[in-house]
């Protein structure tokens, strides 16, 4: 079921299969976000340390194969004093102007200036978390052996910790980008003036019959590409505009919004982007320009790397009656991108800690724990734009 409950989901199989995908280890698959010239060999005939049976005993050299990683979506983050517990969301829905009665005085009666006109509030809600551990087990003295010394034991050491900092850190670029996914998927269950077929609307407009595949004939790519950046152009203008384009609307609160383009996020599909810099050849998605548009980043994959621009989910979106509601799988392609509002998906990191354990007297180690608690949300009331190839 959706996250929108009080209570804390252990999640661990939903990232597992996330971070599977997302790595290759696994194709693509449904995944229900409703609930973020040496050939080196494995091999060598020499003797194995005593515990993790993966370490040779000390050798020539070693190289610690090892690098920080910088998640991805970073910029989908917020403080947790933002959306970090049960928070509410308050908006003033647009109500109907009045006559102006001065211009309607009769004579004999009294104008009443104390009628009551209340505000319209429509309060929308996130709650919910998702928690998550890792841990890894150092040794006191078995490890000895397999090292020339103290330091290049410390350097394996820092090795296992950076290991770790490098799982959390991909796991929330992952369930970030699932985020993304869902909000892709509702989007698509919603359907009407949010969904945008790039594509058809540029046949339509021309007469033309191109394909996914043959738009990015020589002959057809420019024009067509100049075209979609002139569109994606007018889109940014348009959630610019106070109106209620590109949005849910609860029924019998009209909310009225607007994205000046410093709060707009652009995320688009990074191999057309990369097609459009060696065929192009101009300044049609020039950084300058993405970046008057909004804050746009490349997309090397949506949800599964071998599968680039295609997602699987089954989401989680908001009703036009105020409620949360499950859709029906949505197994698409051709995602070439989302414009959005900065607020109408997210997440925020909370009660991130580590602790580390006694040593261990009878077996020689002590085990580190690391925990941290994501909450994701998306917001269909703000407005955002899914944009496909096809």
């Amino acid at each position: 079921m959706a996250v929108n409950t009080l209570t804390f989901n252990q999640v661990s199989a939903l990232l597992n299969e996330i971070h599977d995908q997302a790595t290759g280890q696994k194709t693509i698959a449904p995944v229900d976000t409703s609930e973020f010239v040496s050939v080196a060999t494995a091999t060598l005939a020499a003797g194995y340390d005593p515990v993790l049976n993966a370490i040779t005993q000390m050798v020539n050299r070693t190289i610690f194969s090892i690098r920080p990683y910088s998640r991805k979506f970073a910029g989908l983050q917020v403080d947790n004093q933002k959306f970090g517990a049960i928070t509410r969301k308050l908006n003033i829905a647009d109500k109907d102007f009045d006559n102006d009665v001065s211009f309607q005085l009769v004579d004999g009666q009294a104008v009443d200036h104390y009628i009551v006109n209340k505000p319209e509030v429509l309060q929308t809600n996130f709650y919910g978390a998702n928690v998550f551990e890792k841990s890894y087990t150092i040794f006191k003295d078995q490890l000895d052996s397999a090292f020339e010394g103290p330091e290049q034991l410390g350097e394996f050491l820092s090795m296992i910790v950076s290991n770790a900092s490098d799982m959390v850190e991909q796991a929330h670029e992952n369930l970030a980008r699932a985020t993304i996914a869902n909000f892709i998927g509702g989007k698509a269950v919603i359907g009407g003036e949010s969904v945008i077929h790039l594509l058809t609307e540029y046949n339509t407009l021309t007469g033309l019959s191109l394909t996914a595949t043959s738009v990015y004939e020589p002959a057809n790519f420019k024009a067509f590409m100049q075209w979609a950046y002139s569109r994606i152009a007018d889109i940014s203008a348009r959630m610019a505009e106070r109106s209620e384009l590109y949005q849910v609307q609860v029924t019998g609160k009209p909310i009225k919004r607007h994205t000046p383009k410093e709060y707009q996020r652009m995320y688009l599909y990074a191999p057309a982007m990369a097609q459009i810099n060696a065929m192009v050849m101009s300044n049609t998605f020039h950084t300058d320009y993405l970046d008057a548009i909004g804050d746009a980043e490349a997309v090397t994959f949506w949800q599964d790397i071998s599968n680039p621009d295609s997602i699987d989910v089954t989401p989680s979106y908001l009703d036009v009656d105020g409620t949360i509601k499950v859709g029906a799988e949505q197994n698409l392609s051709k995602v070439f991108g989302v414009i959005m509002d900065e607020e109408a998906a997210g997440y925020t990191v909370i009660n991130e800690w580590s602790a580390t354990t006694p040593l261990n007297a009878k077996g020689g180690y002590w085990n580190t724990f690391l925990h941290f608690t994501d909450r994701f949300w998306n917001d269909y009331t703000e407005k955002g734009v899914v944009l496909f190839l096809d």
